[in-house]
């Protein structure tokens, strides 16, 4: 007979001699934490939590209200590889979080994408995306302080690619933690890379996310390297998007319910209704997808990132777009949203993605015709075309006034990360730059 599965995962945990365990969960902002329990604490951990105080973690609670617990997924359980010295092993495992009456806590990024996907559930679908990870690698000086970007290479190079090894050390990280790698390859921007993870079902691939964002930064720095997931680091340049490939399956046959081949983009129609709900909520969601002042340093012009609100398939600049496929391939029907970064809070990010879509569906939402010129060459408003928010303080507005993403992020988050963002937007607006500076304090 077969072990259960907290009876199989201490035998693995004794198998792999691990010493200490990890208790990983995110803050609303999306920013990793953890609690480290010595290997003995584990089995009481499994079955009782483990109590930390809510009021100390951005976003989660106030002091009244502190006392919360981690109850862990035995499913995510993972050997840190970066983290073994002098023959001590530590492991991770993914938490959710609970409030001491036993109910999952309204304000964790994990459970607010558990509901949402219940809810998809609930309709007979299963939320399937597949993220590509972009990010930035440079050059430390003894001192850890940051220098140039690594490399002057750019798209797929290889004679200058000076991270090649870099980022196969940064591949099999992630296998060994159980995240498939599709590919990885340079970026366009000097030091720029990118690392494509498999489809995955959103909850895991929301984990994946948050633990690759740490094991990336970990591989660098045992490089002398800095790895940074900021939108955009360097003017002029490309910034680092985190374009989100998605898709409906039957949660019963596995069937994909994005697909029909008779239609001109290969498109049902249950998926030209989820590209209309995220045009129709691309405003309302952009602060969860791309969540930093920085963010709208890259959402402009001429750096492949989307500005408009639209779709199609060869457009690039479009906010929405339909890869090709292999003809018969259809199971690998999808579409990819081009504006999230990876910045983000992954969690909050799927969550308004498919609460944007099931929402098109829920209303059969028509969609536009595809927009499959270059935009930046055209006038969008002959086309009726709108905007994303061009910097995040409108971009918290628009969010404010999308009942549907407020809805799906519940009031506890909205409230806690519309005023942790509304803080930063704030305090950037009361900041004299150096350009600033250097445009007009010596003419005026």
């Amino acid at each position: 007979m077969s072990d259960d599965p907290r009876t199989a995962l201490l035998h693995r945990v004794e198998a792999d001699q691990v010493a200490f365990i990890n208790l990983q969960f995110t803050d609303v902002l999306g920013i990793g934490k953890t609690v480290t329990i010595p290997v003995e604490e584990l089995p009481d951990a499994l079955d009782h939590g483990v109590w930390f105080d809510g009021s100390s973690i951005e976003g989660f609670a106030r002091m009244v209200e502190s006392d919360m617990y981690l109850v862990p997924d035995i499913s995510t359980y993972a050997v840190v590889p970066w983290d073994q010295h002098q023959g001590v092993t530590t492991a991770r495992l993914i938490c959710s979080v609970y409030t001491p009456d036993g109910k999952p806590f309204a304000g964790d990024p994990r459970n607010v994408l558990r509901r949402m996907l219940d809810q998809a559930a609930a309709a007979g679908y299963r939320f399937m995306v597949a993220p590509e990870l972009e990010f930035f690698l440079f050059k430390t000086d003894p001192n850890g302080n940051i220098l140039e970007p690594h490399d002057k290479a750019s798209y797929f190079d290889i004679s200058t690619d000076l991270a090649t090894h870099i980022r196969r050390q940064m591949a099999r990280t992630l296998q060994a933690m159980g995240i498939a790698v599709e590919a990885v390859h340079h970026e366009v921007a000097p030091g720029q890379h990118e690392i494509d993870l498999r489809y995955a079902d959103a909850l895991q691939s929301a984990d994946h996310l948050v633990t690759a964002r740490v094991a990336l930064k970990a591989v660098a720095q045992m490089n002398g390297l800095h790895a940074t997931f900021m939108p955009k680091p360097i003017a002029g340049v490309n910034g680092s998007g985190m374009h989100v490939h998605q898709s409906l399956l039957d949660r019963d046959t596995g069937k994909n319910l994005f697909a029909d081949p008779d239609d001109p983009y290969g498109l049902s129609a249950l998926a030209r209704h989820f590209i209309a709900g995220l045009l129709a909520h691309a405003r309302g969601m952009c602060a969860l997808l791309a969540p930093l002042v920085n963010s709208y340093k890259r959402l402009v012009p001429g750096f492949e990132a989307p500005v408009y609100i639209s779709w199609g398939r060869t457009n690039r600049s479009a906010l929405v777009r339909v890869p090709r496929i292999t003809a018969g391939r259809y199971q690998a029907t999808r579409i990819e949203l081009r504006c999230p970064d990876p910045a983000c809070n992954p969690y909050l990010a799927y969550t308004a993605m498919l609460a944007a879509g099931l929402d098109g569906i829920r209303r059969k939402l028509p969609l536009r015709d595809a927009t499959e010129e270059d935009l930046f060459h055209v006038d969008p408003r002959a086309r009726g075309l709108t905007t994303l928010p061009t910097s995040l303080g409108s971009a918290l507005d628009a969010l404010r006034e999308d009942e549907v993403i407020l809805e799906a992020i519940g009031p506890s988050i909205a409230e806690r990360f519309l005023d942790a963002r509304q803080q930063e937007w704030e305090s950037y607006r009361a900041y004299v730059s150096q350009w600033e500076i250097e445009r007009y304090l010596a003419i005026f």
